[in-house]
């Protein structure tokens, strides 16, 4: 079993075979511990109940839903073995919104954790999802006494087949399931191995959800392909993970924050006294960082680097280990990985100067081949071999990239381009603003305007002081026309702010 990548088995099981006693995976949670040798093992075992109990796996979707776990990463090698697709979903979705999923990937097997169980039912039915459900240790075991290890045929998919299925966040409209093949795979988890300083002495903790790309395939996978070991924790939990990190017994060199996990453990009394010497470095991706935040890590002795990547393109960009350079370039994402090439396009689909803006194109072996049953929205992020991000950026001199802002967020006021990214980095630095929001709204005199929604600071907000604060720092077509107060953005699962019902929201008021 395992022949997935041309010539050869899959990188899990080639460490079983030379490395079989290196520890691969810790379960948090529950202490379970696996060698690579159990790892590869278990998964063998998994395949081969997902084919007793579906018959032919080959391109069948299994869905689960739960929480972080080391049984995940037994499930979704035993996938790829069995020629099946993983498709986690988020734990944290409503019945109502699983219900969507399921309609669309019409799985043929659910696993779902106790603690979800009863969400999920009410979701099958909603959908008239007819799949068995289950709890994952059902099929995730290895089998014991009496019980047969032989299989009659787990066939693995081939190289360009799909792997995994991970739907985006849903900031617009309707959700989209990305398709990531074994090729996609194991490309995104090469770009981030070398960016990211992954060795076979790396111990990576993760606690970003494994329905993501970062927490499933920059973590777990990269960790795994590369003969490292992962550390899978259920739940982030700033003082917990601040002890974890500082743990000289867990060796955890590699973590990876979003910018608003990174400020959550900046504000926990323990991060004074945390121990972070044997760190590589934090990792952060999925919006913007301060300064404050990179110094504040630089002073306790720790690098906080800033990347790029998608759901459908996996790693992409990330800054150099250079705290100095970090320190300068807290609003960069750095440079291209190693597998992966990127363009900088006008409207035209042109390549635009060094200097200007442009939507990042790119393309390479780690992008996903388009959206499951989507047709239409494939064609439309596609032009020839380039994927189309819907992110504009500009290169700097050096050849670092900085994100400008979603190529949908953009509004034009008065015949001006306004990027959002912008104006909310204003703002952020503005006396009593926690974090705020810019939406494009419409506007009878000047076609769009700005509506800041912001998310005030302990004490009472001052309207005029954020006004002041924006008037000798933006231009007057980029200054909020309106500002809201809000107890907290809404978020989608990843952390991106929701804009969509921010903009509901204002047509509300």
């Amino acid at each position: 079993m395992a022949e997935l990548l041309p010539g050869g088995s899959d990188p899990i099981a080639f460490h079983a075979r030379f490395r079989p006693d290196a520890i691969a995976c810790v379960d948090l949670a529950s202490g379970v511990s696996y060698t690579y040798r159990r790892l590869s093992a278990d998964a063998d075992a998994c395949a081969r109940g997902f084919v007793q109990r579906l018959g032919n796996a080959r391109g069948a979707r299994i869905v689960i839903v739960s929480r972080n776990s080391a049984l995940l990463a037994v499930i979704t090698l035993a996938c790829d073995r069995a020629g099946a697709i993983f498709v986690p979903l988020n734990w944290r979705l409503t019945a109502t919104e699983l219900a969507v999923l399921l309609k669309d990937c019409e799985p043929a097997l659910i696993l779902r954790q106790e603690e979800f169980a009863a969400t999920v039912e009410e979701a099958a039915q909603l959908a008239g999802c007819v799949a068995h459900r289950m709890p994952p240790e059902e099929v995730a075991h290895t089998p014991g006494p009496g019980e047969t290890s032989e299989a009659s045929g787990p066939t693995p998919a081939a190289f360009g087949e799909p792997s995994i299925l991970l739907y985006t966040s849903g900031t617009t409209g309707r959700p989209k399931g990305v398709i990531i093949t074994h090729e996609n795979t194991l490309f995104s988890a090469l770009n981030f191995i070398a960016v990211a300083k992954v060795t076979p002495d790396s111990v990576l903790l993760c606690d970003s959800p494994m329905f993501h790309t970062v927490g499933l395939i920059a973590i777990t996978r990269s960790a795994l392909f590369e003969g490292a070991c992962v550390l899978i924790s259920d739940r982030f939990v700033p003082s917990v993970t601040l002890a974890r990190l500082s743990d000289p017994t867990l060796r955890i060199t590699h973590y990876f924050v979003v910018p608003q996990m990174i400020e959550a453990l900046l504000a926990d009394p323990s991060f004074a006294t945390a121990d972070l010497s044997r760190m590589t470095a934090l990792f952060s991706g999925g919006g913007p960082l301060s300064p404050h935040l990179v110094l504040q890590c630089k002073r306790r002795g720790v690098l906080l680097v800033n990347g790029f990547g998608m759901s459908e393109v996996g790693s992409a960009m990330h800054m150099p280990f250079d705290g100095d350079y970090m320190a300068k370039n807290a609003h960069s994402v750095g440079f291209a990985a190693p597998f992966i090439e990127f363009m900088l396009a006008d409207e035209e689909g042109q390549a635009v100067a060094q200097g200007e803006t442009g939507e990042i194109w790119v393309r390479g072996p780690s992008v996903s081949p388009g959206y499951w049953r989507q047709e239409e929205a494939t064609r439309a992020s596609r032009s020839g071999d380039w994927f189309r991000s819907g992110d504009l950026a500009r290169q700097q001199e050096d050849g670092s990239y900085v994100i400008v802002d979603r190529l949908k967020d953009m509004y034009i006021s008065g015949g001006e381009n306004v990027y959002p990214a912008e104006v909310e980095a204003v703002l952020r630095q503005a006396p009593g603003v926690a974090d705020a929001a810019v939406v494009g709204v419409a506007d009878e005199r000047w076609g769009e305007v700005g509506c800041a929604f912001v998310q005030a600071a302990p004490g009472a907000p001052d309207e005029q002081a954020i006004r002041s604060h924006c008037q000798g720092r933006l231009a007057r077509f980029k200054q909020p026309a309106y500002i809201r107060f809000i107890d907290a953005l809404p978020r989608t699962g990843s952390g991106k702010v929701r804009k969509d019902v921010l903009r509901k929201q204002f047509l509300k008021t």
